[in-house]
């Protein structure tokens, strides 16, 4: 028997077409408009570069917008950013630097021979597409925007491409010289970081660790894609060359020099820069030149756009003095020019991803679609911390904002520092230092550092230390403070490396808070005989309150940088008042009551009432249950709406888990499964329906959420300290008493043995997933939440975690766990609950579902009695299975087709089969989860 298909023929042809041209996949499914995304591999003189292209539907030609990745990463981490400009009409393309993603070549940071004229390729291609407007032939309209390593490239590109007409860069650098060796003193562990990260090609340094945009069961932004920058479907990338390369591969026709194996995917230049650096703790002046040629302050003339200056107050790699340089440089240059203080940073706290995402895209319409209606914002605006909101524990913001950038030293105000003159210890070997900033930890504290809270460490005889007089008002400081002191060194050659930081003392003189845990290096030269100096502090944006008093203190060592490792003496005086900025220009949003409601006491009255009721009805808990009271999970009716539509992400579920369970949440992208998740968190409200934990309501900052635990998007360690001490740190952190935290059950379910007393640094990806969620079972919760836990493990390390799980469990607690690895989740789950476009599709024991009787496996034949291939079926066929009477639903599966029988049986179901024409060659019951899976979602992916 010969299936003749000559349509199914032409549409493979059709789509062989396509796939040469790159895969083209629909990101939106269900926000309109959708988004279409072609991955190709480019060619860039030898080199591939792995780019995605992101459009809108829509006819016309629109502007173009190019967005880079933070070091570490890759186009992927911009993905939900991308897809957003293509919804609001631009046509986006991302791309994986050199030596990061599935991108080839060697990290250059940004070497205007190869990342930046990458960056120029990729214009190049974006002036050959039809859809991309045009300014004249080969020179497309186009913007450019990046976080970090990405910020600085937009810089770059803007300043060796003139065909950039706009940019967007964010938390980056300058003077990458100046940010790496401030003051002429390596940031040592910055450094360290960085490097790691570049030979790890994937360690990422960034924002917001665990925070990676394009998760979750949002609109249209579906799960987190395939490792390694593969399209959503899994489709091999196409690979095409990219327009006027023009130039041999650097070192083509002859040989390489050889790269020692500790250079990782860096260029030997780098790396040997790095060791020479690393070994002296000192930076030469190769170092500084090689550094300071890749950075945009080398081009700075040269940069005449638009551009938006987004830069982050919890930042100890990249300063607000960054940002400040490019915004003096780029607006001498003329250039349209505004200036954002975020609350976060490379050292973490809130990015407000959101707010940005939103600047930037109004920033590119009024530059690039030219509409001179579009509000931008203010030229200078700085978030400021308002109080924390107590359903979350999360800093409150609101802005002040100026109508110019004041620069860091507007405004300034003389405050008179007393002491005597002191004489302090550089140790031997520069230890034990003293502590700021921490890379991966800072975030957390520094975005509360006004509010009281924060991490610094001063060692007894390595500082000394100046106190001005208590506020008798509140001050508040924008901007770079200044003193100038005269120091002292016994060292040999005369020099002295200092940290300069002014801390918040309270009241009481002993409580004191470094703002934004930031500190400046100084190294002063020449300082045998004495030598007067003036220290610039960090730029801070920070409020002292009446009472408090700020304190100047130098010390000799710092743990973020190098220090001398000889011992010498230091003696610091001051010879003049602490100068304060304090931006007077800048206008701070209050929540003041408007006008008419002290204008009308009665109308005040009235609103004040109707406030207090609603507040009221939304705290107000539903009393417990005591019939629920033993059991963990009870989900009634529960439904939430994308947020301003009328679309559901999740819609009328119910389902409920009993002690002892572990739980499988499956679905596929889009299914709502991270929505219920977050709702169960406490994290969002639901519109409707109801979460019940062992009888009680959840809502944000309920009680009864003490006794969840939550493994959500990984959590980030301490690299430096042990697992031990970073889980002390993380259960200190909550307040709750030591005795609560049962840590030695944790470790002893999570199974680390001896590694927890190595540094985390250490650590295999494996070994960190366990960390995690040994913090995550810090007190025995008695539900615990995982959320994908396998992600990055091999088959032995998934095999580990299982078993932890199951261990876990074991106890009478239970387990909910989301995943894609559906023979992972046979394994070590109990029950399911398969969601589908955010409703219910079944819930049971896992042996039932994979075993129910009413799906069958239909084998077909591979060739024809004469030994012929037969041609797969048709979709057309399978849909006409699928709407057969009594079936309901039909879908391929690896060997056949997967139908669910709906009222029809196995005989009847046959005799249609062969009036069809179909091959087949059986019909038998499947056992397999993934096959049911399949057939209950139609033929979807998790």
């Amino acid at each position: 028997m010969r299936l003749r298909l000559p349509r199914w023929a032409a549409v493979t042809a059709a789509l062989t077409v396509l796939a040469g041209a790159g895969t083209w996949t629909a990101v939106a499914s269900d926000d309109p408009p959708p988004v279409h995304r072609a991955d190709r591999m480019l060619d860039a003189d030898g080199v591939r570069l792995d780019t995605s292209y992101f459009t809108g539907d829509g006819d016309g030609r629109r502007p173009a917008v190019l967005l880079g990745h933070g070091f570490g990463g890759s186009k992927e981490d911009v993905r939900a950013q991308a897809e957003g400009l293509a919804r609001e009409g631009y046509a986006v393309l991302t791309w994986s630097a050199r030596g990061f993603g599935a991108s080839t070549g060697e990290i250059g940071l940004n070497d205007p021979d190869h990342e930046v004229k990458d960056v120029s390729r990729l214009i190049d291609w974006l002036a050959a597409r039809p859809e991309v407007l045009l300014d004249k032939a080969g020179d497309p309209r186009v913007g450019v925007s990046g976080a970090s390593y990405g910020g600085a490239i937009s810089l770059l590109a803007a300043g060796h491409d003139p065909r950039v007409d706009a940019i967007a860069p964010r938390i980056t650098y300058w003077n990458l010289a100046d940010a790496l060796f401030p003051n002429g003193v390596f940031k040592k562990l910055w450094a360290g970081i960085f490097f790691s990260a570049g030979n790890g090609a994937g360690a990422g340094i960034g924002p917001g660790a665990g925070d990676a945009p394009g998760t979750g069961d949002g609109p249209a932004t579906g799960e987190a894609p395939a490792a390694g920058g593969a399209p959503a479907d899994g489709a091999a990338t196409a690979t095409e060359g990219i327009p006027a390369a023009g130039k041999a591969p650097a070192g083509a026709g002859k040989a390489a020099p050889a790269k020692p194996p500790a250079c990782g995917r860096f260029t030997v230049e780098l790396c040997s820069l790095y060791q020479r650096v690393a070994v002296s703790g000192k930076p030469d002046d190769a170092a500084r030149a090689l550094l300071e040629a890749r950075s945009p302050s080398a081009v700075g003339d040269r940069i005449k756009v638009p551009a938006l200056l987004v830069q982050g107050q919890s930042d100890s790699l990249f300063t607000l003095a960054q940002s400040d340089a490019m915004a003096r440089a780029l607006a001498a240059n003329g250039a349209p020019v505004a200036v954002d203080w975020t609350s976060g940073g490379h050292d973490g706290g809130d990015q407000e991803a959101e707010r940005v995402e939103r600047r930037v895209g109004a920033w590119f319409d009024r530059w690039l679609k030219k509409d001179a209606s579009v509000d931008t914002g203010p030229a200078f605006r700085v978030s400021r911390t308002g109080g924390v909101d107590s359903t979350n524990g999360r800093a409150t913001l609101r802005a002040a904002t100026a109508d110019r950038y004041p620069g860091l030293a507007s405004g300034t105000a003389a405050l008179a520092l007393g002491g005597a003159p002191q004489t302090f210890a550089n140790p031997p070997g520069g230890a034990p230092p003293s502590v700021s900033a921490v890379p991966g930890l800072g975030g957390g504290l520094s975005g509360l550092s006004s509010l009281g809270v924060g991490l610094s460490l001063d060692f007894p005889g390595q500082h000394a230390r100046f106190d001005a007089k208590p506020q008798t008002e509140t001050l508040r400081i924008t901007g770079a403070p200044t003193v100038r002191v005269r120091v002292t060194s016994t060292a040999v050659d005369g020099s002295a490396v200092l940290f300069a930081k002014v801390y918040d003392v309270g009241p009481d003189g002993r409580q004191q808070v470094l703002p934004a845990q930031l500190v400046a290096p100084v190294r002063v030269e020449d300082a045998g005989n004495g030598r007067s100096v003036t220290l610039t502090l960090p730029a801070i944006d920070h409020e002292v309150e009446a009472g408090h008093r700020l304190r100047l203190v130098v010390a000799a060592t710092d743990l973020g940088y190098a220090s001398p490792a000889a011992p010498a003496a230091y003696t610091v005086a001051v010879e003049g008042p602490l100068a304060v900025p304090a931006a007077p220009g800048l206008t701070t949003r209050a929540a003041a009551l408007p006008w008419w409601v002290w204008g009308l006491p009665l109308i005040g009255l009235v609103v004040a009432v109707v406030l207090l009721l609603t507040a009221r009805r939304r705290t107000a808990a539903p009393a417990p249950d005591p019939e629920l009271a033993a059991v963990p999970l009870q989900i009634t009716g529960l439904s939430k709406k994308y947020k301003g539509g009328e679309r559901y992400s999740v819609k009328d579920l119910s389902f409920r888990v009993e002690q002892g369970q572990v739980l499988g949440l499956l679905g596929p992208n889009g299914a709502g499964k991270t929505t219920t998740l977050r709702m169960l968190m406490g994290l969002i409200a639901p519109d409707e329906g109801e979460i019940r934990v062992f009888g009680q309501a959840i809502r944000p900052g309920a009680p009864v959420l003490s006794r969840v635990g939550a493994f959500v998007e990984g959590a980030g360690f301490l690299p430096h300290l042990s697992g031990r001490e970073n889980l002390d740190l993380y259960w200190k952190a909550t307040g709750r008493p030591a005795e609560d935290a049962h840590v030695d059950e944790a470790l002893r379910i999570a199974n680390l043995g001896g590694a927890l007393e190595r540094a985390v640094r250490t650590y295999s990806q494996g070994m960190r997933q366990r960390l995690a969620l040994a913090q995550a079972m810090l007190g025995l919760p008695d539900l615990l939440i995982l959320d994908e836990p396998t992600n990055g493990l091999d088959p032995p390390q998934i095999r580990e975690m299982r078993e932890v799980m199951i261990r876990y469990a074991a106890g009478g607690r239970t387990v909910i766990v989301s995943s894609h690895l559906l023979a992972e989740v046979e394994q070590s789950c109990t029950h399911l609950v398969v969601m589908d476009r955010g409703q219910l599709v079944q819930a049971g024991p896992v042996a039932e579902i994979t075993g129910s009787g009413d799906t069958l496996l239909v084998t077909l034949a591979a060739r024809t009695p004469d030994g012929e291939p037969v041609p797969p079926v048709p979709d057309a066929l399978v849909e006409k299975i699928g709407a057969l009477p009594g079936v309901g639903s039909a879908a391929r599966a690896d060997g056949g087709l997967l139908v669910r029988l709906d009222g029809a049986d196995a005989t009847a179901l046959i005799g249609e089969l062969v009036r069809l024409d179909v091959p087949l060659t059986g019909v038998g019951p499947h056992r397999r989860l993934e096959d049911a899976f399949l057939t209950l979602i139609g033929g979807g992916a998790a």
